[in-house]
């Protein structure tokens, strides 16, 4: 994911389509867990993922984000805290055919039909 922004823009560019029409699904840790936050444009607030489409990107960086809620404990290293296990109930929302699925599914519908 750090480094996903020339060879996502790459292919975006081949495809002839805007930066608006690209939905990147991705951790927050500014987020409560099993939450949900679109948003379109904006900064990559910390995100090397993000800061990496955005700088690959250019000066038209305004693609759509859900961002997903992942919580921080402050005790603990960033990095250790993104790449731990999800809790059993963390799991259960994000099971096939989970609440968090569905949620994800009814955002995306959403952007597609905000043309």
């Amino acid at each position: 994911m750090n480094l996903s922004g020339p060879p996502l823009v790459s292919v975006l560019r081949r495809s002839g389509l805007p930066p608006t029409s690209l939905v990147v699904i991705h951790d927050s840790l500014s987020h409560k867990p099993m939450t949900i936050s679109p948003k379109l444009g904006g900064s990559a607030n910390g995100h090397n993922g993000i800061r990496s489409i955005i700088a690959a990107l250019g000066q038209n960086s305004n693609f759509h984000r859900l961002r997903i809620g992942i919580g921080r404990n402050t005790g603990q290293d960033a990095v250790d805290y993104v790449m731990a296990k999800l809790s059993d109930h963390e799991k259960d929302f994000w099971i096939r055919n989970g609440k968090g699925v569905d949620l994800v599914w009814k955002n995306i519908e959403k952007i597609v039909l905000s043309g």
